[in-house]
């Protein structure tokens, strides 16, 4: 992998859901009576913080240039994303509460016009992100707390509604400096006045006022590291400067969640790597439903509750055939699917241990065959 790119990319997975399972029953008709089930990835939000200052310049002009890409690379991973973008909208430097700041113009076809509008996938919400603070105005602008509404310097107009509840999140920053807002706090900050200013923030992304909405995110990041087994060296930039600092903070929350890391001094030309490092990040955290709606039986057979049985297969083309259980809370910490309903079924779920296992395996499309015709192997 190049140098710019991250280390801490968690690698595609390539283990089993669980051992063949090459013997059913007796009556083999089963195997041959079967039914693919449509089985939908969950959308995928991604929220894009690009630090304003002006010293950012270079980096935004790599943003601008390859965003486009970069929706394209996710695109063509069949997913259903969905790019807000929190920065100060507009083209170059401007003056902005008496200092210089570089703004962000994403052009079309992901933004809608060539006056850096929204598009149908695209959103910008207007945020100065200062150089320490992208995650306290992360989190002060997601809840609107005091300090950072749309009438404040750090601020801006909701925008909670952009994110869909089903939708997997995906952070990424870029910027040249660090957080002054430790990992912990970002996720499990209590909530109340923002310990570096007067300004009110709400719990972190983690905590319960949010429902769950964070749960299994996935943080990204642009910015200045330059060695990774040590999280205090800057990178080096062409002319021989540094940024402002390594980014530790941004360190540690990629590690933790198993994102994607970018250099921000690297040249040009190592960009699309970047993108595609990140791009294939959040491709492995979208997450498939797993609520599987029964298919019709096939041509001259009846549904019967009792001769249903599931085989999950995997891209690499591990299968499984799993076992029921009699209900979601039977599943515990083992293998299989239910009904959702016993009495009059029309979903195969997956308990809780199967979702896992193919959430966390390589994610691209994944089979589920409802087969017709022979007793349900139950655990």
């Amino acid at each position: 992998m190049d140098g710019a790119l991250a280390d801490a990319r968690s690698d595609i997975g390539a283990r089993d859901v669980g051992p063949r399972d090459s013997a059913l029953g007796p009556d083999a008709a089963c195997a041959a009576q079967s039914v693919t089930a449509e089985v939908e990835q969950l959308p995928v939000d991604i929220v894009w913080m690009v630090d304003n200052s002006v010293s950012m310049q270079p980096a935004i002009e790599q943003v601008q240039a390859g965003l486009n890409d970069f929706a394209a690379l996710i695109s063509a991973r069949d997913l259903d994303f969905r790019v807000i973008m929190l920065s100060l909208r507009g083209r170059g430097e401007a003056s902005v509460g008496g200092g210089r700041r570089f703004r962000v113009c994403i052009p079309p076809p992901l933004a809608g016009d060539t006056n850096c509008g929204d598009g149908p996938r695209f959103f910008q919400v207007e945020v100065d992100v200062r150089s320490t603070q992208p995650l306290e105005q992360f989190l002060g602008t997601l809840g609107q707390t005091r300090g950072y509404t749309a009438s404040d310097d750090r601020g801006s107009a909701p925008w909670r509604d952009l994110l869909r509840d089903d939708a997997t999140k995906t952070i990424v920053v870029v910027s040249d400096d660090n957080s002054r807002l430790t990992p912990d706090d970002f996720e499990h900050f209590a909530g109340g006045s923002n310990p570096f200013s007067g300004r009110e923030l709400p719990p972190g992304i983690l905590e319960p006022r949010w429902g769950g909405l964070f749960d299994g995110y996935v943080f990204s990041a642009i910015y200045g590291w330059g060695d990774p087994g040590d999280p205090t060296v800057r990178c080096t930039y062409a002319d021989g400067s540094r940024p402002p600092s390594s980014g530790p903070t941004y360190t540690t929350l990629v590690a933790r969640t198993g994102g994607a890391r970018g250099q921000i001094c690297a040249a040009p030309a190592m960009w699309a790597g970047v993108f595609d490092a990140i791009a294939t990040a959040v491709e492995r955290r979208a997450r498939i439903d797993c609520r599987i709606p029964i298919p019709p039986p096939p041509s001259g057979m009846i549904f019967e509750r009792d001769r249903v049985n599931v085989l999950v297969t995997t891209e690499a083309g591990r299968e499984r055939r799993l076992g029921k259980v009699p209900d979601a809370g039977a599943c515990g910490a083992g293998d299989g699917w239910s009904y959702d309903d016993e009495a009059s079924p029309s979903e195969v779920v997956l308990c809780p241990a199967t979702c896992s296992a193919l959430q966390e395996a390589d994610s691209g499309v994944r089979r589920v065959d409802v087969q017709f015709g022979c007793q349900t192997l139950l655990i």
